[in-house]
């Protein structure tokens, strides 16, 4: 394997799979010196509660706020301050997303699987959630819809939003706006690992929540992480951003590069890898992306994103992808000839973009997919944020007297079988009393 250290990417060539550990690596500090920050973060809402919030609020942003929470007439107004334009550009993201997690909808279940054996299943909607929306660097008023609208298909009573304040003390707008075009009420101006905790333990303005949802940095991502060990639930560990581009040479080198801007923009622990086939079609791609760069507004937050990317040369489709499955990204953009060729072998990846016209950007925002979804590699094991993401299923069981009879004596071997005597007793004390009484 070589290596060669461009202005922007490092690219590599052919990288044995004894290395793709090490390539795989994303670019974050080390977990163990982030929770040392987070988890006394965590602590002191647990102990203090608003007070906490509001001294790591002014610590942190340097934001003094007098109220915590956004009020009525905030979130009544902030669409005067939202142009037309966005506005017909949101509805049309929220019909699309409404569709797609609407067909995402299951059916209660009902079934005899034994005579005189009744199972059930019930799709119950979650009681009390909370939402984290960034704010920070960017105002990601997306994110709320990709919260907000399948909560609402799946009935959930009670929601509470998180977000960092402008350095005014003001949440943005447009974040405001899709908070209350969706019904959102209780939007709380408090962001980081501090906002985690305020809804995992509540505090005096914001309530406890059972399940957390939303992306967030590296902080926040732990912040979840070490939550979810207590008694609240989350989506998954969602954050820093990633995307992997693999395009043969008939790609467009232009669009490839706009992808991998696209993201790298996020923030500086963000990473976006270019895995191609040829070293031409690479520097192609590298030469567009500086081109491109110039003109960012964000550019010094890519190029540092962009010092921990790689464009990998990889000798066939095959080996490259095998190691998008090794990798598991968070966003996969399939740009060869065939696209759907390589989609059917990939089994780890959060959200994939099939063709040349297919930009990662659609699902952030309009497409109808949802854009919560699982980084870090934790798409070898779980799915992006659905409808099931906002529902729990409960399943029940009732039995006759007469299918008790039937199934009992196969319990009753099972529990004997595994020594536990009183599961068997639990079967045996009935089937007694069935004999001798019959009906109970």
């Amino acid at each position: 394997m070589s290596r060669q250290k461009s202005p922007l990417m490092q690219i590599v060539q052919h990288p044995p799979k004894v290395e793709w550990d090490e390539l795989i690596k994303r670019p974050t500090q080390n977990f163990t010196s982030i929770e040392r920050i987070v988890q006394p973060i965590l602590d002191k809402v647990k102990r203090n509660g608003d007070k906490a919030l509001l001294k790591f609020i002014w610590e942190y942003d340097n934001v003094k706020i007098k109220e915590m929470l956004v009020s009525k007439d905030e979130l009544a107004s902030a669409g005067k301050q939202v142009s037309p334009g966005l506005k017909e550009a949101i509805n049309v993201a929220i019909n699309n997303i409404e569709k797609f997690h609407r067909a995402q909808k299951t059916e209660n279940i009902k079934m005899e699987t034994f005579p005189g054996v009744v199972c059930k299943r019930k799709v119950i909607p979650l009681d009390k959630i909370g939402f984290y929306v960034p704010g920070g660097t960017a105002p990601l008023f997306s994110t709320v819809l990709m919260l907000a609208i399948p909560a609402r298909i799946a009935g959930c009573k009670e929601i509470v939003l998180c977000t960092p304040t402008n350095s005014k003390g003001h949440i943005n707008p447009k974040i405001l706006y899709a908070a209350n075009l969706l019904g959102i009420t209780k939007v709380a101006k408090v962001g980081g690992a501090q906002a985690i905790a305020a809804m995992t333990y509540g505090t005096e303005s914001i309530p406890k929540v059972d399940k957390i949802f939303g992306p967030g940095n590296q902080y926040v991502t732990v912040a979840k992480q070490l939550v979810s060990r207590e008694n609240v639930a989350i989506d998954m560990p969602a954050g820093p951003s990633e995307l992997l581009v693999v395009a043969d040479d008939e790609a467009n080198p232009a669009f490839v590069a706009a992808d991998l801007l696209s993201q790298a923009e996020h923030g500086i622990d963000s990473q976006v890898i270019l895995i191609a086939f040829s070293q031409g079609f690479i520097e192609k791609v590298i030469d567009e992306v500086g081109n491109q760069l110039k003109s960012l507004p964000r550019k010094n937050l890519a190029e540092k994103s962009l010092s921990n990317s790689l464009a990998i040369e990889m000798p066939d489709k095959k080996t490259a992808t095998e190691f998008i499955n090794h990798y598991a990204p968070e966003h996969l953009i399939i740009a060869t000839r065939k696209p759907s060729k390589i989609a059917k072998k990939i089994h780890n990846a959060g959200s994939v973009f099939l063709g040349d016209y297919t930009p990662e950007s659609a699902g952030d925002y309009a497409s109808g997919t949802n854009h919560t979804l699982p980084t870090n590699g934790w798409a070898r094991a779980i799915a992006g944020v659905s409808l099931d993401s906002f529902v729990k299923k409960i399943t029940f069981q009732e039995i006759t007297p007469k299918g008790l009879q039937g199934l009992g004596p196969f319990i009753e071997k099972m529990a004997a079988a595994e020594q536990l005597e009183a599961h068997k007793n639990a079967v045996s004390i009935r089937l007694k009393h069935i004999k001798e009484h019959g009906k109970a």
